[in-house]
């Protein structure tokens, strides 16, 4: 179904990038972008989850520089029935993370520096399984993929400012057409965002609680990075807007709150609602979170001072 899914999402991105394309340079640029994002369907279907962790500069750990943070993820994985994901770490104050991957033998979970230093073992694991619940769900290629391509289409409307006007009428919509192709691209581009963002965090919040067995402990962690992320900037993210759907959280700034249409992640409140009713329905973890346990000596979660994340 996911697959399905994805081809849906990827033809919409696609017309809106032939839109775009036209309005830029006629049917000439309708052709340009269909053959370009033919190309860039293919390119982001295998190599979309190394370019999103290329732009967060994340660096793959393994069991020797971070044997901690490895052994929560191997542990929960195996729970999940998963192949073990590649772990990255991204030197990165705001506490967030992330998955990718085209599928289960392929994917990635990606967590910032500030994620290890705000959050204890307990919540860890529930940020973790929550990203295993998407691998799990095949989210991640959707995910990635629309990542993108969205990013791309912003991209392209934006180059329409520029060329969009100096080309006569009979090509396109001249430069009214192109102011408005400059606008409306990113919006709808985000709505295809949202139509998979909203929905899949709930399912990946009550799958990864389950994984976890702690549905209170995934619950203040959410509260934790909400509020941190109010607070701290995530940089990176908001340089590559189009990735923020990716994140448990919402990285980029202003763009915490109430569920409204243009939010690509459910209200944290709302999602903590949900998980105390599952608490509830487990008869488990109803509590608060443990204490945070000991930091080992190494550094966070075991990673060695070496990485260029200390």
């Amino acid at each position: 179904m996911n697959y399905f899914r994805t081809a849906i999402l990827l033809a919409g991105l696609t017309a809106l990038f032939m839109g775009v394309g036209f309005l830029v340079a006629g049917r000439e640029g309708a052709l340009i972008a269909l053959l370009a994002a033919g190309a860039m369907n293919l390119f982001a279907y295998w190599n979309s989850d190394k370019m999103v962790l290329s732009m967060h500069g994340a660096t793959e750990i393994d069991d020797s520089s971070a044997p901690d943070l490895f052994a929560i993820v191997r542990d929960l994985a195996t729970r999940a029935g998963l192949p073990m994901p590649r772990v990255y770490v991204m030197d990165n104050p705001q506490p967030n993370a992330f998955a990718t991957g085209r599928n289960p033998e392929h994917s990635a979970v990606a967590v910032t520096t500030g994620l290890l230093e705000a959050l204890n073992r307990d919540e860890l694991a529930g940020v973790i399984a929550h990203e295993l619940a998407h691998i799990r769900n095949r989210d991640t290629l959707t995910m990635t993929v629309t990542a993108t391509i969205a990013g791309a289409i912003s991209m392209l409307a934006q180059l329409g400012m520029f060329f969009g006007g100096n080309r006569d009428n009979n090509h396109g919509f001249g430069v009214i057409g192109t102011l408005a192709m400059v606008i409306l691209a990113p919006i709808a581009a985000m709505l295809v965002q949202m139509a998979i963002s909203r929905t899949r965090e709930y399912s990946a919040d009550d799958t990864g609680a389950r994984i976890a067995g702690q549905p209170m402990a995934l619950a203040s962690a959410l509260a934790k990075i909400s509020n941190y992320a109010e607070r701290i900037p995530n940089e990176t993210a908001e340089q590559n807007p189009a990735t923020a759907h990716l994140f448990i959280i919402n990285p980029l700034a202003g763009a915490h709150g109430w569920d409204n249409l243009f939010a690509t992640h459910p209200a944290v409140e709302n999602r903590i609602a949900a998980l105390q009713e599952l608490a509830g329905e487990l008869g488990a973890g109803a509590s608060a979170a443990p204490a945070s346990r000991s930091v080992p000596p190494r550094g966070p979660w075991g990673m060695s001072r070496r990485g260029p994340w200390s």
